[in-house]
């Protein structure tokens, strides 16, 4: 197995995010997140003089990580901080620059989960119940039902294309997070709400832009844009809380949930890669139950002071 006689920061970082890349196909934001979290960790391991890769130990990497637990880093991000290591090091196994990753066994604080918020359905209608009929507000109004139709990420909305749309066999095609392509229903309503958009669309696009949905320029639309525009709605159609992008996609799941009982298949909707991520929407129902429960059963009932 060859060694570097040193640890060859830059250079390994370099073939590491091409990998990361061009092979993972993981996406700019991601990208600059590794990027952030191993600048941290690698200017750490050269304080410590450790100058070869087989050095860093399991100590090390433990001992970095109560570090960053001290200065105040939230577990949340101790835990990308690791999961961004070990990726790292598992591409110098590849590489064979190491026999065995260092990270792995070390464990961050344990992240207390927050559950999602939601709006129930009712909400969802008076925030969908748009009677403006001008281009931004059928644009907008198609955006909203296909995110609460669909459950799409706010990155997945912004890069479709007209052709990624068919609403003959109400489909839509999205790519999510590692280039993972997948297919997901359109709801009634929303396939109405896109044949609205599909109609005035020509009056704020470029005859040559293919994204489905554009800006006011004409041009495929930013993520901030859809950002302004869904918590200018959510205060016009007065929803009791901000509504942001995630906010109709849990919207979308817990509903759906709610109704089905099936957790695979709302992970395969929301393209979750482990079921774990989307079991916390069995806590949201339960939570639900649970309310219903004490509300409803005569013996649950809690006593009043």
């Amino acid at each position: 197995m060859s060694t570097p006689s040193s640890l060859q920061l830059q250079e390994w970082i370099a073939h590491y995010f091409d990998y990361l890349r061009h092979e993972r196909r993981l996406s700019p934001r991601t990208l600059e997140s590794y990027k952030r979290d191993l600048k941290a960790a690698m200017a750490w391991l050269e304080q410590q003089q450790l100058t070869r890769w087989e050095e860093i130990t399991q100590h090390h990497i433990r001992h970095y990580i109560a570090t960053r637990h001290r200065v105040g880093l939230a577990a949340k991000s101790l835990h990308r901080e690791l999961s961004s290591l070990r990726g790292l090091f598992n591409f110098l196994i590849r590489e064979q620059q190491l026999d065995s990753n260092p990270a792995l066994g070390v464990r961050a604080p344990k992240v207390r989960r927050k559950l999602p918020v939601t709006l129930d359905p009712d909400q969802v209608n008076r925030l969908l119940d748009i009677t403006d009929d001008s281009p931004v507000a059928v644009r907008d109004g198609a955006i909203m039902e296909l995110f609460y139709s669909s459950g799409l990420r706010l990155a997945e909305l912004v890069n479709l294309n007209l052709q990624d749309i068919d609403l003959k066999e109400q489909l839509v095609e999205v790519t999510g997070k590692g280039a993972k392509a997948r297919r997901l229903p359109v709801g009634k309503i929303a396939k109405q709400a896109l044949e609205q958009w599909f109609a005035i669309r020509p009056q704020m696009a470029t005859e040559d832009e293919t994204a489905l949905f554009v800006g006011v320029r004409g041009r495929r639309i930013n993520r901030s844009t859809i950002q302004r525009q869904l918590h200018s709605w959510s205060i016009a159609q007065g929803t009791p809380r901000n509504v942001h992008p995630h906010l109709l996609r849990h919207s979308f799941a817990t509903h759906l949930l709610e109704s089905s009982g099936d957790l695979r298949a709302v992970q395969e909707l929301l393209g979750h890669a482990n079921i774990s991520t989307t079991q916390i929407y069995t806590h949201l129902d339960f939570q639900h139950l649970a309310d219903v429960y004490d509300r409803a059963h005569p013996r649950a009932k809690k006593k009043r002071d």
